[in-house]
């Protein structure tokens, strides 16, 4: 068997996330049909992380076997060719070890949110960012996430619909940085709960309108869902790279 890792790039906006999923078109779906079209077998692909509806990847990875050697370039540009005119893109390929598994040789996924804190609604960037029209105090967000840092239980931080058994996760790093009116929110974890990373940005950006009184540190310890904040749009978040 061969071992083939590829990275991906989409726009998520009209699919029900990266899983197959009966109620509409995922990417894993589009993908794994594209492989079939280009070798004539069917495989199932491993994702690094498996994005919601309407969220984006920059750097997705996924991994699959065949039972056939396939040049990488002829890997890349046959499933481009055929995952066209959808809006995913195979930015490379490459051999890999057997034992090699996308999702559960992670040792770390990063992923970026991006805001616009501006009055004028957004029109080049619609879709893709999430624009907050009222003024955010952003140095109070950069102090608050820091307290995000370490092993926490984040039970208050995850979606009713997770299914992990446990909530405790370990956040690496929790940048953001400002460039005029946009925030970028920069997280970085093995892995990440149901609506994790959305809910703590849309947490900070509560906190930074003034809306929320209680610290970071207050929410994680009480662990209540009703404490933090909006869960803010899909359409801001990035799967931006995964370390192996």
């Amino acid at each position: 068997m061969f071992n083939y890792k590829i990275i991906i790039e989409y726009d998520g906006t009209n699919f029900v996330g990266w899983q197959r999923q009966d109620n509409g078109l995922s990417i894993q779906q589009l993908i794994e049909d594209s492989i079939y079209k280009l070798s004539n077998k069917k495989t199932i692909i491993f994702g690094a992380g498996r994005t919601d509806a309407g969220v984006h990847a920059k750097g997705q990875v996924a991994s699959f076997k065949l039972d056939t050697h396939i040049d990488l370039d002829t890997i890349r540009d046959g499933l481009n060719h055929y995952l066209r005119p959808h809006p995913i893109a195979i930015l490379s390929s490459e051999k890999t070890d057997d034992d090699f598994n996308a999702r559960f040789s992670a040792k770390l996924r990063w992923y970026e949110y991006k805001l616009i804190n501006r009055r004028p609604p957004l029109t080049l960037s619609n879709n893709r960012v999430w624009c907050v029209h009222k003024n955010i105090n952003i140095q109070k967000m950069i102090d608050e996430s820091k307290l995000f840092l370490g092993k926490h239980d984040l039970s208050a931080f995850r979606s009713i619909n997770c299914q992990s058994k446990s909530a405790i996760r370990s956040i690496n790093s929790f940048d953001i940085k400002q460039i005029n009116d946009e925030i970028n929110f920069i997280i970085s974890a093995k892995s990440f709960l149901h609506s994790q990373v959305r809910i703590m940005v849309g947490t900070l950006v509560d906190l930074g309108l003034g809306k929320i009184s209680q610290s970071i540190s207050e929410i994680i310890l009480l662990k209540k869902r009703e404490l933090a904040g909006m869960t803010a749009p899909a359409y801001g978040l990035y799967l931006s790279k995964v370390d192996y």
